[in-house]
Formats: structure tokens, sequence, C-alpha cells
């Protein structure tokens, strides 16, 4: 029996520096016994070494798609929509879109790690995405194209990240824990505090620890 779906799942959610990213692969049962043989699996147990060049490769065999929000539009988005669900949302919805957009017959399913209300990826969905079947589950990256989605998402986030780094001339550290406002006091005393929208989520508790 043939079996096709596609994975989402996104990385830079939970750091203060850099993009969001939203990635999605399309997998069959072929690709599945590829992705394994590449012993892929969640991006969270793996190495920033491991992701980059894992990455690669699923590049090279699987039908993929990117949504890259950098902190300048994550913070007009989220000043528009006030919730970060449905931010993500919006960028999983894209993803699919444009994966759906590239094929030429319908997925038997799309899967997604479940965060917040169910309905907010079927709302953001448009025309062609509402007549897919929809999965969110706890933990999805259990799937094989949900963890290659995650590794996808991952290693473009490292990359951007380090591309922030090198324009700001200083190292922005993934994560949003207290140490992180040490280096968001530094580009603000080095470049004054607008800089914070073009590097940084706002939202984030540590926006007021550094310019407190």
């Amino acid at each position: 029996m043939s079996k096709n779906w596609i994975g989402t799942d996104e990385s830079g959610k939970g750091d203060y520096f850099g993009p969001l990213v939203i990635a999605g692969v399309f997998c069959n049962l072929e690709l599945e016994k590829e992705l394994k043989a590449l012993n892929v699996r969640d991006s969270k147990v793996v190495s920033d070494n491991q992701v980059k060049q894992m990455a690669e490769k699923i590049r090279q065999i699987c039908l993929h798609n990117l949504v890259v929000i950098g902190p300048e539009k994550y913070n007009q988005l989220y000043e528009k929509m006030r919730n970060l669900n449905k931010l993500l949302a919006w960028g999983h919805a894209r993803v699919i879109e444009n994966l759906l957009s590239s094929l030429a017959t319908e997925p038997d399913y799309v899967i997604s790690d479940k965060f917040g209300d169910e309905r907010y990826i079927e709302r953001a969905l448009m025309e062609k995405g509402k007549k897919v079947q929809l999965q969110q589950k706890v933990k999805a990256e259990s799937d094989i194209a949900v963890a290659a989605a995650s590794i996808l998402a991952r290693a473009e986030f490292l990359k951007r990240l380090r591309e922030l780094s090198d324009k700001y001339n200083l190292n922005l550290p993934k994560g949003s824990s207290e140490t992180i406002d040490q280096i968001g006091r530094k580009l603000v005393e080095k470049y004054g505090q607008e800089v914070l929208k073009y590097v940084a989520k706002l939202h984030f508790k540590n926006t007021v620890r550094v310019l407190g």
C-alpha cells in the first residue's frame, strides 16, 4: 500500500535571538527508509554539527519547504496577532500550502506537533490546505517526516543566528535564560535599543530585563 504525508516542525520558538523557522518535509514509504538509514530523529537530541550534516542530506532526498520569519517580521506579526500560537499556526499553514502547491497528488495527511488549540492551523490554512487531513500530536517528532522537518528548521535557525552574530559582531546565543540578557545589554550599548527589533523577539521577558 502506498502512503505519503507531510510533516512540519519549527525552531527558534523559545530563543530570544534569531528567527522563527518552520519547515515541512514530504515523505513516503521509500523516503521513510532513506531517512531512517540516515538515523534522522528529533533535532533536540542531535548536536548542532550533526544537525547541519543531516540537513544537507535531507535536502537532497526530500521535497521540503521553509518559512523563515526574521526578528523584524516576527515582531510585526506578533504585534498584530498578540498570540504566539496563532503566529506558529500561520507559519505552519504557509509551509503546508507551499508544499501542497509543489505536489502532483494530495498527501494522505499532514502531521505537526500539537501547540495550543488544534483549530489554529486549520483556520490559517487556505483553500488548498483545508482539503487535507491534519493531525496534531504531542511529541509528533516520533514521526520521521516531522523529525526531518525539525532538523531542517533547526539547521536554518542556526545558520540565520550565525549570520546575525556576524552582522553585529557579537555571539548571539540560543535560549532565553537571564544570561542572554547580558548580550542584549551589550547590543543596546553598542547600537541603541532600536537594534533589538532586528535581532530579538521583543515580547520575551528578556526585553524588559535588558532595557530595565
